[in-house]
């Protein structure tokens, strides 16, 4: 009786088996490498763009998040995604500046100091960064504004003279670049490791959103923060083109709609989160003050600077632009 029953039940196990490998065939796994905490608004969107396209395909293409550079640090991201260790992460776009400097006309001071002017901007470098990343072998799926940038000191500043000699947290080329030029010592430090650097003594004052200082807790080694609004850089998430092709043309609409949601959605969130941030880094004792006349007016000149800079590295490509991006 029970050689009977295990030769009837053998074909219907068999063929749930069959249907099990087809289902594990017909699904497709990414890793996703962030560079930022779980908590950060960046990685919740990212998170929930995950959720969105698992739903969306019918768990066909399943994305996993991997946040707080657990995966790859931050400057490996890129790299990692278009040799295919990743099929699809999250960067932030000033950190490539000086492989092309399309990459870095965000993290140029004061030339957008508001999301409306960050959106312009984007609205006219994204077809320049859709044919260098396609030229890389990647896409372009979404990109969203940090909120704006300030500046987080240990002591009060009246000038920028009063910024010389002091550890500056250099992110980006253009970041490292704004030290030398106020005088200031860079040294390279990613989002995973501000709070440490803080604590350490390693930096003693850095450029950066309200959202980095709020994630970091630099409120427990800093305690003023100057409103400049100096820009607005940009994370985007890129996907490797092979990965992306290989999809069937309705995972990759639903794929290509998560992300443009995902950006409506980020962008929103940045605007609405920025305001809260400053709230909270009150609450923890920062003092969030308005940099006076002569400090701002340094840093501007400092801005002036460094576009021309850029321009110059650009050529004629970034002088149009930047002055497409100027008429709109």
């Amino acid at each position: 009786m029970k050689c009977r029953l295990f030769a009837l039940t053998t074909p219907l196990a068999a063929l749930a088996l069959a249907l099990a490998a087809g289902t594990a065939a017909a699904q497709t796994k990414w890793d996703l490498p962030a560079a930022y905490p779980a908590s950060n608004f960046h990685t919740e969107n990212i998170i929930q763009f995950a959720k969105d396209v698992d739903t969306a395909t019918g768990g066909k293409l399943k994305i996993t998040v991997h946040t707080n550079a657990s995966l790859f640090k931050a400057p490996e991201i890129k790299r990692a995604v278009q040799g295919g260790q990743a099929q699809i992460g999250e960067i932030l776009l000033v950190n490539f500046e000086n492989e092309n400097p399309i990459f870095g006309v965000d993290g140029i001071p004061f030339l957008a100091s508001s999301f409306a002017d960050s959106k312009k901007l984007y609205a006219t470098q994204k077809p320049v960064l859709d044919k260098v990343l396609g030229a890389q072998g990647m896409k372009l799926l979404y990109a969203v504004a940090w909120p704006p940038q300030g500046l987080y000191v240990k002591k009060e500043l009246t000038s920028v003279a009063d910024m010389r000699g002091v550890k500056w947290r250099a992110y980006s080329p253009a970041t490292a670049k704004m030290a030398e030029l106020i005088g200031a010592q860079p040294v390279t430090i990613q989002a995973a490791e501000v709070s440490q650097a803080f604590a350490t003594g390693v930096v003693d004052s850095m450029m950066s959103s309200g959202a980095t200082g709020f994630d970091t807790k630099i409120y427990e080694s800093v305690k003023y923060w100057y409103d400049t609004q100096a820009w607005l850089p940009k994370n985007a998430v890129i996907v490797n083109l092979k990965a992306f092709n290989a999809l069937d043309a309705a995972t990759q609409a639903a794929l290509t709609k998560a992300a443009a949601d995902a950006e409506t959605r980020g962008w929103a969130s940045s605007a609405e989160k920025n305001e809260w941030y400053k709230v909270e880094l009150t609450k923890k004792g920062m003092k969030i003050l308005q940099p006076p006349p002569k400090l701002a007016a340094d840093l501007k000149q400092v801005g002036t600077i460094m576009l021309a800079d850029w321009e110059k590295k650009a050529g004629a490509d970034g002088q149009a632009l930047i002055s497409a991006y100027r008429k709109k």
